[in-house]
């Protein structure tokens, strides 16, 4: 079991000890990190998850919710808006679809009643939990919101004891009535109100948790996959074929402490996604940019030598993501999120639910395939992985968070642990290098795409010496990070090696993070 926190990593021991699935495990520690971790995640958010339970392909579970049916795209255009706020309108926020996540994963992969699935999460807000260093700086940046009295002043300090008992009762009442008792309850009236006609009762009625096919190719030597629209997984997928094709075979290629292979990860990732604003959105017929023809046609225009000039077309982190394997060897890669982190800044009154600004994802332009609008959904940055060897067994369960950067972290990843030869602990800690927005022209951590030729390079700056130099040469614009724990993801994984042992890795960038076998 790992994860962003201690608490919920051990919350999923317990259950993995008590008899419980990787999906009660799971599904515990996400329930822990909605009390602990609120400026990464909540039952106010989304949720995706893989599970894999037999040889071949896993299962998606997509756990998206739907703008309401009060969407209204000219009210935000007549405001003055270019694109969705980020804070203070509830068109930020589709109803969620993290407790049907839940619920629809429990149902298909739970063995323990979902009472004691929650228990730990609801002990900790009555009882309280120590204060994490990054979830106390957050709570001292954290101005505007209203009607959560929990995160009210004064505000605890780095190990100070801090109480949730509004999301405690909220937890309760889930474990004991279920859906009805959530979307149907006081969370799901208190969200109608204070949507003043954004909402409709019949909105929460809507279930918002579906499973899916996954989407999948074939690289390094496995299959990796990922979910489909609205997620951007695809754009792993594709960079991951990309940087294949432009010399990153397995067992050889340039070596990950080069430049080479530096340059190589940031083209791979800005080849496959310089188009994302006019390809994603719900639905979108991504499998075609994963056909041989499109992946050597992007292939061609890599230069190991330059930066690739690649204006996109004309058109306009608050995450964690957790992993468990059971005794079955059932493995769930899961991601859930509030988009920015405390999401925004709008509360449900009296279940200290926040809600999230996923919203973020949708456009504002008319006619846009992700045209914000009633019961629409929004494009996600949301993109966990799942790795499985040519037989169909599981290889590794993989994920981060990082809003734009998740593909190109998963990316470096995926290419450390199956091109290379990197042990999971190995892969997390290694340097990471991103590419994000110019500061001058954005920093919300999803606008890297807006403009893919006006980008920066960030480096953590344990990175490799000639890293620096080499990019810079090859015509990055080169940003060295200074201390930044949450600018280059909290990556964790799960890998079961080829005699079944199993190898975890959780990401020293989260600073509380576990990752605990039971035994």
């Amino acid at each position: 079991m790992a994860s962003i926190d201690h608490l919920a990593s051990s919350a999923g021991a317990q259950l993995l000890a008590a008899g419980g699935s990787a999906a009660d495990a799971a599904i515990a520690a996400n329930a822990v990190l909605a009390v602990t971790a609120p400026h990464m995640c909540g039952i106010g958010g989304d949720l995706f998850a893989l599970v894999h339970d037999r040889a071949g392909a896993p299962r998606v579970l997509d756990a998206a919710g739907r703008a309401g049916s009060g969407a209204d795209p000219d009210r935000l255009r007549r405001e003055g808006h270019t694109s969705v706020p980020l804070r203070g309108d509830v068109a930020a926020a589709p109803v969620p679809g993290c407790v049907d996540g839940w619920l629809a994963l429990h149902e298909q992969y739970g063995r323990r009643p979902l009472q004691e699935v929650l228990a730990p999460a609801i002990r900790l807000g009555v009882d309280g939990f120590p204060v994490s260093p990054l979830l106390a700086f957050m709570l001292h940046t954290l101005d505007g919101l209203d009607g959560c009295d929990e995160l009210a002043l004064p505000r605890p300090d780095v190990g100070e004891r801090m109480r949730r008992p509004a999301v405690a009762a909220t937890l309760s009442a889930i474990a004991q009535g279920g859906r009805a008792a959530f979307y149907g309850g006081d969370f799901g009236r208190g969200l109608v109100e204070l949507g003043h006609g954004e909402y409709v009762a019949e909105d929460l009625e809507v279930l918002h948790a579906r499973w899916i096919e996954p989407l999948g190719v074939e690289v390094w030597g496995h299959h990796v996959w990922t979910p489909p629209p609205t997620s951007q997984g695809y754009l792993t997928l594709l960079a991951a074929t990309i940087a294949e094709q432009c010399g990153l075979a397995r067992g050889s290629g340039p070596e990950p402490g080069s430049p080479e292979w530096a340059h190589l990860m940031v083209e791979a990732a800005h080849l496959a996604a310089h188009d994302r604003p006019s390809v994603l959105h719900d639905a979108a017929p991504v499998e075609r940019l994963l056909e041989r023809d499109e992946v050597a046609e992007r292939s061609r225009r890599f230069d190991p030598d330059h930066v690739t000039p690649l204006r996109a077309p004309t058109a306009d982190g608050g995450t964690m993501h957790l992993c468990a394997i059971d005794t079955d060897g059932t493995g769930v890669s899961l991601i859930q999120s509030n988009a920015k982190d405390f999401g925004c800044l709008l509360a449900v009154p009296g279940t200290g639910v926040l809600l999230h600004n996923r919203g973020l994802g949708f456009n504002l332009r008319p006619g846009h395939p992700a045209e914000y609008g009633p019961r629409r959904r929004p494009p996600h940055t949301l993109a966990p992985a799942l790795f499985t060897r040519p037989d169909g067994t599981l290889r590794a369960l993989v994920g981060t968070m990082g809003g734009d950067s998740q593909p190109q972290i998963v990316l470096q990843l995926a290419a450390r642990l199956l091109a290379g030869s990197c042990t999971p602990g190995e892969a997390v800690v290694a340097p990471r290098l991103v590419l994000a927005a110019d500061p001058a022209r954005g920093g919300s951590g999803f606008d890297t795409w807006t403009d893919p030729d006006d980008q920066v390079l960030r480096v953590e700056g344990h990175a490799p010496p000639g890293w620096v130099d080499g990019l810079a040469a090859r015509g990055h614009r080169v940003e060295v990070a200074g201390f930044d724990p949450a600018g280059f993801g909290h990556a964790h994984v799960i890998e079961v090696d080829s005699h079944g042992m199993r190898h975890g890795a959780t990401d020293p960038r989260a600073m509380t993070g576990a990752a605990i076998a039971v035994i």
